[in-house]
């Protein structure tokens, strides 16, 4: 069943991210056979990590919440790329490596926050602490009175993301 539910939610991703593009019902034979080999093999290697055992997210409404999570994160990610530019610019630039702990308690949900700040320019999710659920992130530039509040305040650098993963997967 997670074989089945992995691999179709991985073909049905590929068919949106390459409508349009071919002549058979808006997809070519080859793109549609290549895209079913690919959402198999995603669904061997994935069948236990993308449903996992309480199948939490086959709930549709994490579906809804994931994409109205993506509307803040493209609004920080483009206020992050002018403050990045303005630090290139400028070079006024403080970087740092510091501790963070969101308080998430599953895998998905500190994936989800490590790629969210990775994809955020100006920082970088560097590592993971497991046991302590803490990450580890490169920011570019620190203010000296922030780190004095690190790791309970975490939002300079990650904005609401850790809400927003909560939310989506635990």
């Amino acid at each position: 069943m997670n074989f089945l539910t992995t691999a179709g939610v991985a073909y049905l991703v590929y068919l949106l991210l390459t409508i349009g593009s071919g002549h058979v019902l808006l997809w070519s034979p080859h793109q549609l056979i290549i895209g079913a080999v690919f959402a198999a093999v995603v669904g061997v290697l994935l069948r236990n990590r993308f449903i996992g055992k309480d199948r939490r997210m086959l709930n549709p409404v994490r579906w809804v919440t994931f994409v109205a999570y993506l509307f803040p994160f493209f609004w920080a990610m483009a206020r992050a790329n002018i403050d990045v530019a303005y630090r290139v610019i400028t070079g006024r630039i403080n970087p740092a490596i510091v501790k963070i702990n969101p308080g998430l308690k599953t895998d998905m949900g500190l994936t989800i926050l490590a790629n969210s700040i990775t994809l955020t320019p100006g920082t970088l999710s560097v590592e993971i602490d497991e046991d302590a659920n803490e990450l580890y992130v490169h920011w570019i530039n620190v203010d000296p009175g922030v780190l004095k509040h690190m790791p309970r305040d975490y939002h300079p650098i990650c904005n609401g993301f850790p809400a927003w993963a909560r939310r989506i997967a635990e």
